[in-house]
């Protein structure tokens, strides 16, 4: 019979790796890029710079240092509604909005956003009928509008009415408490600032759209 040999052992002191040659590429590495859809921002903003500190003294009686500026706004307001009405008649028949009648529209609507910032203890400045100061108020006027949208954005906009009726009464709660905050701590709590001016914004935006006719893009319903 034949003798089978034994297998002899064979003892491995390194592991073999496999290792595949990586890609050669000339130039720049190629990278891969992600793009994300942002939505357009809404062509109306409106903006109140945040006041470290606020008049105890003019913040206690803005009741009555408001009072001759309110009475300009009232006066200036009554020359808005006829110029919006002209501005609807315009473009129903001429399909047109004139460059200068949107100026003096917007003009108007910053003066009455700083008596109201003014008026709802959002800054100590004193109403200009000339500088911006600490309020950011603009639109864009739209190259192509509808000459027919403006005879339903009223009714369009009511569903924005409807909150904004509970926004500005939430909103007149947060001023009278700011008002006692300013009184002791000579702030206005930032919650609070935000808040009111984020009601701001949502109303400029239906004005805009509404009042303004400076666009026909549906306004968002936000306060940011």
């Amino acid at each position: 019979m034949l003798a089978i040999p034994r297998a002899i052992p064979v003892q491995l002191t390194r592991t073999a790796r496999l290792r595949l040659p990586r890609p050669v590429t000339r130039g720049r590495e190629a990278t891969v890029t992600t793009t994300t859809m942002t939505a357009p921002e809404y062509p109306a903003r409106y903006d109140v710079a945040y006041p470290e500190r606020l008049s105890r003294v003019t913040t206690l009686f803005r009741g009555i240092l408001i009072l001759p500026i309110a009475l300009v706004q009232v006066l200036v307001a009554s020359s808005v509604s006829y110029l919006t009405l002209a501005t609807v008649l315009m473009l129903l028949f001429v399909k047109k909005y004139p460059q200068q009648w949107f100026e003096w529209a917007l003009y108007l609507q910053q003066f009455g956003g700083r008596v109201g910032i003014y008026g709802g203890l959002l800054t100590d400045q004193y109403p200009s009928t000339t500088d911006s100061q600490a309020l950011t108020l603009e639109a864009e006027l739209s190259p192509s509008l509808n000459r027919f949208l403006p005879l339903v954005k009223w009714l369009l906009a009511v569903p924005h009415y409807i909150v904004l009726v509970f926004l500005a009464m939430a909103a007149v709660v947060v001023t009278v408490i700011a008002w006692f905050a300013i009184l002791i701590t000579g702030r206005y709590p930032r919650g609070m600032f935000d808040f009111v001016v984020g009601v701001g914004r949502w109303a400029w935006r239906v004005t805009a759209y509404v009042s303004l006719l400076s666009t026909d893009r549906y306004p968002p319903f936000s306060l940011k």
